[in-house]
């Protein structure tokens, strides 16, 4: 992409922290790059790519295509080796975008098996890892990655080198590079581990001021009017911005990290609880930068602050339902207490020449602290004009409980049961009632072989695992099968002309592994929010159990949708999605009410698993019903309902209800409703043990039991 097609970096508005971080790994890639997480449309990718133009340009050996350095190239490349000082040329940095749909091999690179294996030749073509050498890379909506790319691509961002090994060749390459990633939480959420491995999170969101709405709509679209000319009348602040990284960049040897800001990093990492110690690590060098950035040759107080503000939040959560975040009152109790305990609390020493600078400060003449316009006089700008101090870190609560001003829950408790005096109206609406302790659940699976996403549920045929056969290869090999390509070509070696000891080997004796691991499914909850339901103690431990398989999900990796039905209708409270914090949102903000449309919320479910077929064909279904087997409402409620589950079984589709029903009479609706969808029931004095799973695990024998009858 040239320059002047490339949004500047200095034009965009606001989304301060999000600029700073940017710069911090421009200054410093050791900090560990960046994951940049917020709703769509708020500039994540614009401002990745515009970072590019501001890193200083790359000198390259000649022909090499790992991007050696000539004054010091790598002893291990597969082009070398190169001597010392040799010939070299100069290139800008690069960009490399890695697509959320990518390949193993394309992203660390792929040899070509045949050559190995008929001449001993190591031929390896390089992947994305080995473009973005000493660059940037760039991997949009990084939470839809599969799982197993992320670990490569956080490996090689670790260890500064990749590694590809095809039954017994090995090729290795240097892969220095920035790691930025952008996700929206909405779609779904990385594993802690993986988010662990990002040096600095950022969360960003759109203004709500109107005037930097108008000022954001007015730049985009006089750069698309006419991106040569808008990228000129930027290029100065461009300029000044791209040297004051360099300079950064050149102070940051001789920044000092004393004993008392390190005492400080670890105080705030103990008191926060951060588990092991690369939240440490990447605080301090996350501080260095930020003195570095302001011109200092000290680490003050202040950049100990920030750091944690980008450094910490995305390492507290303590269960996949914990919204990133970090309480900026007690960061600044916990840098008080350990400033009365420093013994050493000298003021920080600016370089030789230059005066003090705050880590916000600037000057009016160049480019802002934050990556923005400096002084560039521009109404509207607002926070990203440049002028202010480091921006404190924001963060949101994604949680959605019920307001406290609520009015008080009703009953709604139907004849027979536990309510205590007369029963309100079960048509009212009640408040949401919180969900019980979420427990660990077995492992909940569905019955056959599936060829599905890969996750951490069901059996099926997926690119990683144990290997269990061998094919033919349709287009590229990926997986050799070494002793069946053997057995394959053994037998035409005479014809061949074989007359050494090397093994003669053509396309087609060529062998493709296949392999068994496991798959993620669609775990659908239908859940009854009907008057019938909304006694406090039921409901919560209902939303108890479902929470315990919604966390589940997530570990196992599926994609999770909840249908609701109450009053008249049934609704898609959240459509299938990867998102299990979104799912567990909804079931806390559940209220309760109204009549019984059972067959209505059974319809909606089969209408939401009929367009997930077709959109997904591969991820096979397993529907969760949550009821106390009650129908209401309209003609024949219970016959229709009847109707409606006997079309999930005629698509076999894997099935438990969970039996709500309490009190001293039972009418045992939910088992009927069991036997009606060919699936299993528990009842919900079981919902308190971790047999709840136990017994959903049935649904796999049972399914079997009635394929085979």
């Amino acid at each position: 992409m040239s320059t002047s097609s490339r949004y500047p970096f200095t034009a965009i508005v606001g989304q301060d922290d999000l600029r700073l971080a940017l710069l911090l790994n421009a200054v410093s890639p050791a900090v560990g790059g960046v994951l940049v997480r917020g709703e769509k449309g708020t500039a994540k990718s614009t401002a990745v790519r515009a970072l590019a133009a501001l890193l200083p340009p790359v000198r390259t050996v000649e022909g090499c295509r790992f991007s050696c350095d000539p004054a010091a190239p790598d002893p291990g490349c597969p082009d070398g080796p190169h001597p010392a000082d040799g010939p070299g040329g100069e290139r800008a940095a690069r960009m490399v975008e890695l697509p959320v749909g990518a390949s193993e091999d394309r992203l660390v690179g792929a040899l070509d098996i045949e050559r190995a294996l008929a001449e001993g030749v190591k031929a390896f073509e390089p992947g994305l890892l080995a473009d973005a050498h000493r660059g940037i890379l760039y991997v949009d909506e990084v939470n839809l990655l599969h799982d197993h790319l992320i670990d490569l691509l956080l490996d090689a961002a670790a260890m500064g080198a990749s590694y590809v090994e095809r039954e017994g060749v090995s090729v290795r390459h240097a892969a220095r590079f920035l790691l930025v990633g952008t996700m929206n939480p909405e779609e779904g959420e990385l594993r802690p581990q993986l988010l662990d491995r990002f040096g600095l999170t950022v969360e960003v969101a759109a203004s709500r001021e109107p005037d930097q709405r108008v000022e954001v709509v007015r730049r985009r679209l006089a750069f698309e009017d006419d991106p040569a000319a808008f990228a000129g009348r930027w290029s100065g602040e461009e300029a000044g911005l791209r040297e004051r990284v360099a300079a950064a960049r050149a102070l940051l040897p001789r920044v000092r990290l004393g004993d008392g800001a390190l005492r400080r990093i670890a105080a705030v990492c103990a008191a926060f609880e951060v588990d092991g110690m690369r939240g440490d690590l990447v605080m301090a060098r996350t501080a260095t930068a930020l003195a570095a950035w302001a011109g200092r040759t000290e680490v003050a107080v202040e950049d100990v602050r920030q750091a944690a503000l980008l450094a910490l939040p995305h390492r507290r959560r303590r269960n996949p339902f914990d919204a990133p975040g970090l309480d900026e009152e007690k960061l600044d109790e916990v840098l008080r207490d350990a400033a009365a305990d420093d013994p050493e609390d000298e003021p920080p020493t600016p370089p030789e020449g230059q005066a003090p600078e705050e880590p916000g400060g600037g000057d009016d003449d160049g480019p802002g602290p934050d990556g923005g316009g400096g002084g560039r006089p521009d109404p509207g700008d607002g926070a990203g004009d440049g002028s202010g101090g480091l921006p404190p870190q924001r963060t949101e609560d994604s949680g959605a409980p019920a307001p406290e001003d609520a009015p008080e829950a009703l009953t709604g408790a139907e004849p027979g049961e536990s309510g205590g005096g007369t029963p309100r109206p079960a048509s009212a609406e009640q408040r949401a009632v919180a969900a019980g302790e979420p427990f660990r659940t077995k492992v909940l699976s569905v019955p056959g072989l599936g060829a599905g996403a890969a996750g951490r549920r069901s059996r099926a045929r997926t690119e990683h695992g144990r290997t269990t056969g061998a094919t033919r290869p349709e287009g590229a090999l990926t997986k050799l099968h070494l002793t069946a390509t053997v057995r394959a070509a053994a037998p035409h070696q005479r014809a061949r002309g074989r007359s050494g000891p090397g093994l003669v080997v053509r396309r087609d004796d060529l062998r493709q592994a296949t392999r068994e691991g496991r798959e993620g499914n669609l775990v659908l909850f239908v859940v009854d929010a009907s008057g019938s339901m909304a006694a406090r103690r039921r409901m919560g431990a209902v939303k108890g159990a479902v929470l315990s398989l919604l966390l589940d999900a997530y570990q196992r990796r599926d994609k999770v949708g909840l249908v609701t039905f109450r009053g008249r209708e049934a609704e898609v409270a959240l459509p299938p999605t990867s998102s299990v914090d979104a799912a567990a949102a909804r079931l806390q903000a559940l209220p309760t009410g109204g009549r019984t449309p059972l067959a209505a919320g059974l319809l909606k479910a089969h209408d939401v698993l009929r367009v997930e077929r077709l959109r997904d064909a591969t991820r096979r279904p397993l529907l969760v019903v949550v009821t106390d087997g009650r129908a209401t409402g309209g003609p024949e409620p219970v016959a229709l309902a009847g109707r409606a589950a006997r079309l999930h079984a005629a698509e076999a589709t894997a099935s438990v209800v969970v039996d709500c029903e309490t009190g001293p009479v039972r009418l045992g609706l939910a088992g009927e409703l069991a036997r009606e969808l060919r699936g299993t029931a528990v009842t919900l004095d079981e919902l308190r043990a971790e047999a709840l799973t136990g017994l959903v695990k049935d649904v796999t024998d049972h399914h079997r039991a009635r394929r085979a009858a």
